[in-house]
């Protein structure tokens, strides 16, 4: 079983990573802030101001330890990795299903009907917590199953991303019933980005980029290509697979920790800056706020639905990349999507 590994995010401004012996050490001026050994880690991600020495680079190739680059808001810059180390094998096999229209619809059927059926589990959990709009809840819940329905009998890839479109459409039409707390900072109305319109968008979008730096780093660790997807097809600079793989994570992940930060107070509108341009982006100490809970949720031990072993969330990522590698090297039958319970 692969290793709980942390993530190192660096957000202050002017920061230096350099490597001493096999750790990383990151300064501030003349002063040390950490000292983290290289072998405790599984990625780096650096936000806006931040330099990196060419020795650590090399290093963290060498060691396995993808580095993400994000701006100072943290959208996605680039992200910098060592050589492939996957099984050719396997990876022209995962190339070769990616040409194939009809195994293509089988996998972007399966990560799909994980995403809506986590959605809808979701959606039905905060009707059960006695949320004020639990009728609304409960309604998109059912047109949500309906939806799972239609992923059966569609055949083509076209046609999932219709209904995956139109599930969408339901599920952030109600989103913002699931906000208890703060309703006025963090109103919405739909999903916005690039950039986000308001607080809510701009946390989802930065939950959405931290996980997507997870769930490439877990392909890259199992070998498979994460520029290379099913559901979402090849463009340069996009990593097609990760966002295949993120779709069934999303709603647990990503959306259900956003919702837990607003009703519980964990951010507020302090938090956030609102730009010029109406971009609305979290400030330094909200990034801060956003970061610490993400790592504590990683921290968390589940029992994974289908492997029934004990695991830590952030070891997610990892197992349900290795599943997907496992399916195509004709271990399974099928991809095994992540199906909350």
């Amino acid at each position: 079983m692969k290793r709980h590994l942390n993530t190192l995010y660096v957000t202050t401004q002017g920061s230096y990573l350099r490597k001493e012996g096999e750790a990383v050490i990151v300064r501030v001026g003349k002063e040390t802030r950490a000292h983290v050994p290289l072998h405790n880690l599984a990625g780096i991600v650096c936000f806006g101001n931040v330099l990196v020495s060419p020795y650590l680079l090399g290093a963290c190739g060498r060691a396995g330890v993808g580095m993400s680059l994000l701006s100072h808001n943290g959208r996605f810059l680039a992200r910098v990795e060592g050589p492939c180390s996957g099984n050719v094998l396997l990876r022209r096999e995962q190339y070769r299903r990616a040409d194939d229209p009809a195994a293509s619809v089988e996998l972007a059927r399966a990560v799909l009907l994980g995403k809506l059926a986590n959605t809808r589990v979701m959606l039905l959990r905060a009707a059960r917590d006695g949320n004020g709009a639990g009728s609304t809840l409960i309604d998109c819940a059912d047109r949500l199953k309906r939806h799972l329905a239609d992923l059966d009998r569609t055949s083509d890839l076209n046609g999932l991303r219709g209904v995956e479109g139109m599930a969408a459409r339901d599920y952030f039409a109600v989103f913002a019933d699931l906000v208890r707390q703060q309703e006025d900072d963090f109103s919405f109305s739909r999903r916005t980005r690039r950039p986000p319109g308001d607080r809510m968008n701009a946390l989802l979008s930065f939950l959405y980029t931290l996980l997507r730096h997870d769930v490439e780093s877990a392909l890259e660790g199992v070998g498979l290509d994460p520029a290379v997807g099913f559901l979402h097809r090849d463009r340069p600079g996009r990593p097609s697979l990760a966002l295949d793989l993120m779709e069934e994570l999303r709603p647990w992940l990503a959306d259900r920790l956003a919702l837990t930060l607003v009703n519980r107070r964990q951010v507020s509108a302090a938090d956030f800056e609102i730009q010029p341009t109406g971009g609305v982006w979290l400030d330094d100490d909200g990034r801060k706020k956003v970061l610490v809970a993400y790592q504590k949720r990683k921290d968390d031990e589940i029992v994974h639905p289908f492997l029934e072993e004990s695991t830590t969330v952030g070891l997610i990522p990892h197992l349900q990349a290795l599943l997907l590698a496992r399916h195509l090297r004709g271990d399974l039958d099928g991809y095994p999507p992540l199906l909350l319970r």
